[in-house]
């Protein structure tokens, strides 16, 4: 915040006794002091309000990620098991139309179930590529991905802050000059 030091405390001092006067001045020293304990106590409520608010905005994020994680691990495992099923089905078929003797029909059948359960596997490896892909690129700024098209190298948030903050001809590049 202020950094008061010694000798600054001291002129405030003697400039208030001045003005307000030796009688008033430990009333106007107390409530002065209440209120900056007041403000501080107020600052302290609403930066634990503003971490809070935060917190909970990231575990409902991070619990709508799970979820959509099992969601997505709870289909692939039903298309594999379907996939298998099917599998099974057409192996089962297939044995019983070499047991019966009646190949052709049986085995174009059993052709199109390999193809349905190859189709299932692609729309699953489809489905965990793009769940991938989201994963690998959300930790990256929107802003940063459209100006660069991706990361390409670690840099510092100071860094980063630095080399896109707007600059303008009229004012000075520092304080200072």
């Amino acid at each position: 915040m202020i950094d008061l030091g010694l000798s600054k405390i001291a002129i405030i001092g003697v400039v208030a006794l001045i003005v307000i006067g030796p009688e008033k001045l430990p009333k106007v020293a107390r409530m002065a002091g209440t209120l900056y304990g007041r403000a501080q106590r107020y600052l302290n409520q609403v930066k634990s309000e503003v971490t809070r608010e935060i917190e909970l905005e990231e575990l409902k994020n991070l619990q709508k990620e799970v979820q959509e994680a099992a969601h997505s691990v709870k289909q692939s495992v039903e298309q594999s098991m379907h996939g298998v099923h099917n599998s099974i089905a057409g192996n089962l078929a297939e044995v019983e139309s070499a047991w019966r003797g009646d190949t052709c029909v049986h085995e174009h059948d059993a052709h199109e179930a390999m193809l349905r359960a190859t189709q299932d596997d692609l729309a699953r490896k489809a489905r965990e590529f793009r769940r991938k892909k989201l994963v690998r690129n959300s930790a990256i700024p929107g802003w940063y991905k459209q100006r660069h098209g991706g990361k390409q190298h670690v840099q510092s948030a100071a860094a980063r802050v630095a080399r896109f903050r707007p600059r303008s001809a009229a004012s000075p590049s520092s304080f200072y000059s």
